[in-house]
């Protein structure tokens, strides 16, 4: 089973979901860096301890690149960009 969230960013406050990876809670954030002109994924446990910064990486249609790979065994994320949507199965 897999749980969906929308990319919804604001320019007044980064965009923050929960999520669940390998049995768990992770707080996944999407920042926008200026220098880099790109969107970054950090992903920190919920003591704030940061696990996963990096690139957010677009999936295009037809081919599934895994936000997590290396750094979560059975969990997977993906960001679709046809909807704009992370798709997660823990």
């Amino acid at each position: 089973m897999s749980t969906s969230v929308v990319f919804t960013p604001s320019s007044s406050a980064a965009f923050q979901f929960g999520a669940t990876f390998d049995g768990n809670n992770y707080i996944c954030t999407v920042t926008w860096n200026i220098s880099g002109q790109r969107w970054y994924l950090n992903i920190t446990t919920t003591t704030g301890d940061l696990v996963v910064c990096r690139a957010l990486i677009a999936s295009p249609v037809g081919y599934n690149i895994n936000l997590l790979f290396g750094y979560f065994v059975t969990s997977t994320m993906v960001f679709l960009d046809a909807t704009q949507t992370f798709v997660i199965t823990p």
